[in-house]
């Protein structure tokens, strides 16, 4: 009974065991070492004594109690007291053991929520006796409810995360899919590129040696003419220098009337050679050939090509009223714009402060070509990605070309400029008031055309398009530009909602 008793004044009221490095709170009361501080830090906020509740704050200030450290190392030292006889074992005693209480001795029935740890019937009048608390088995099945109801959220999220996995593994696959397919493309582009430099090359070598052997016949041609010419001076100026010499009358009058001078000498003509020119010609098959990097096909067939195919080539396209500068008017079914000086009313909060408005349509993949008729010059054509500029930023009116995101073609009183990039092209034909547009985005290529009188090739732009691109158009005040259907390629996708303005 003696050694049962210290051995319950000798056991850490955390862990129901002996102590192990007991340490004494200035209240009094004593712990292992360890249990009062994985206690303090399960209870940040509150470090007190698990006993008593009295605030320790000098959490760093434990010192061992070395008297109870010498008590509990004898106790562990002597041999367990032999029971009372032979028996099927001791029952259930007051003393503490498995499952009872190692302060009163009394089964563990109740769980104190408030301290986190089980409790017996007389602990809730001391002690616990205003904590919240709870039977052992309710506890049990409150807590098995809300494992299981974490366990169920893990399995989602790891049903989600396999998912996920998935698409993400199946992702990749199609990006190096993408990538050697591209590899290969780029590969045989610059193979055929590669081939027909080396063709133009030899063609061009064999234009400049034909212009140069043509050139230096002309020259010795001349200059067998003008050595011929020479050579009868100088044969002339002897024979003449022989008859002055002649004493006799007779024989110098008969020989002068026999001799006759060299004839005119002609004017000059110099060989035909032209280093410009050879230059230029290189130019424009350079020019050719860098197309062929990107563009697989004949620009100069693309809008008849379109045309002829109807949908998905043509597109019915229509304006995007909430992209309309507050001076354009968009007509009822938004196929025409016109500017007006006097605005509309108040800008909207997508609307351009550029005197610009873009279509409600945006292309990412295929092929697509739409026309446009235009009241007059001043108007510019084009497309751009997303991220095009609303607001005005200088006197410009327009953005169009401008930067690396957009295209453009704008139609002047006696050309057209070509722009991309603040790069700025003048082109030498004049567009009239219909024009075309053909997109290529497998190609990359982007081609202009004047429709009338006869169709014509005004620029081609080559570029790899990486966002989806919609058309964009800027006009001049009283200008008006109608967008041109055709009932066989239907409506438009995407089409967005009416607005006021023309009839």
């Amino acid at each position: 009974m003696a050694q049962r008793l210290l051995q319950e004044k000798l056991t850490c009221s955390v862990c129901l065991e002996l102590y192990r490095d007991p340490v004494t709170l200035p209240c009094g009361h004593n712990f292992c070492e360890a249990c009062i501080r994985d206690w303090w830090r399960s209870h940040e906020g509150s470090p007190a004594c698990p006993e008593c509740r009295e605030p320790c704050p000098a959490r760093a200030q434990l010192r061992r109690n070395v008297a109870l450290s010498g008590v509990v190392e004898a106790v562990r030292a002597e041999p367990p007291a032999p029971g009372p006889g032979p028996g099927p074992g001791p029952g259930p005693g007051p003393g503490p053991g498995p499952g009872r209480c190692p302060q009163h001795g009394r089964p563990l029935e109740l769980f104190c929520r408030t301290e986190g740890r089980c409790v017996c019937s007389a602990c809730t009048v001391g002690d616990c006796r205003l904590h919240e608390r709870a039977l052992l088995d309710a506890e049990r099945r409150e807590r098995e409810a809300q494992l299981r109801a974490v366990l169920e959220v893990t399995r989602q999220q790891a049903t989600q995360a396999q998912s996920q996995l998935q698409e993400l593994q199946q992702r990749s696959h199609q990006i190096q899919s993408s990538a050697r397919t591209l590899a290969s493309v780029v590969s045989g582009k610059f193979g055929s590129l590669l081939r027909a430099l080396e063709l133009r090359q030899t063609r061009a070598l064999r234009g400049i040696e034909a212009a140069r052997a043509q050139a230096l016949a002309q020259a010795q041609a001349e200059e067998r003419r003008l050595q011929g010419h020479l050579e009868a001076a100088a044969a002339f100026g002897l024979r003449a220098r022989d008859l002055l010499e002649q004493p006799d009358d007779r024989t110098f009058l008969q020989a002068s009337q026999l001799l006759a001078p060299p004839g005119p000498l002609g004017t000059l003509t110099p060989p035909q050679w032209d280093a410009d020119q050879q230059l230029d010609g290189l130019k424009g098959l350079l020019s050719q050939l860098c197309g062929l990097l990107l563009d697989s096909g004949d620009p100069r067939g693309a809008p008849a090509e379109a045309a002829d195919s109807g949908p998905p080539g043509y597109r019915n396209l229509t304006f995007d009223p909430e992209s309309a500068n507050r001076h354009l008017y968009l007509s009822r079914h938004g196929r025409r714009v016109e500017h007006r000086r006097e605005p509309r009313g108040p800008a909207g909060p997508g609307s351009f402060e550029l005197w610009q408005v873009q279509c409600a349509q945006s292309f990412q993949s295929g092929r697509h070509y739409w026309e446009v008729l235009a009241s007059g010059h001043l108007v510019t054509l084009g497309v751009a990605y997303p991220g095009l500029a609303r607001r005005r930023r200088g006197p410009l009116t327009d953005n169009i070309g401008r930067g690396p995101g957009s295209w453009g073609l704008c139609v002047e009183e006696d050309g057209a400029q070509a722009r991309h990039n603040g790069e700025v092209r003048s082109l030498r034909a004049v567009p009239g008031m219909l024009l075309g547009v053909d997109l290529d985005l497998a190609a990359g290529c982007l081609a202009f055309y004047g429709l009338e009188p006869e169709t014509q090739l005004l620029h081609t732009f080559h570029a790899i398009f990486t966002q989806p691109l919609r058309p964009v158009f800027w006009l001049m005040e009283g200008r008006t530009l109608t967008l041109c259907h055709r009932p066989e390629a239907g409506l438009p996708p995407g089409r967005q909602g009416e607005a006021s303005g023309l009839s």
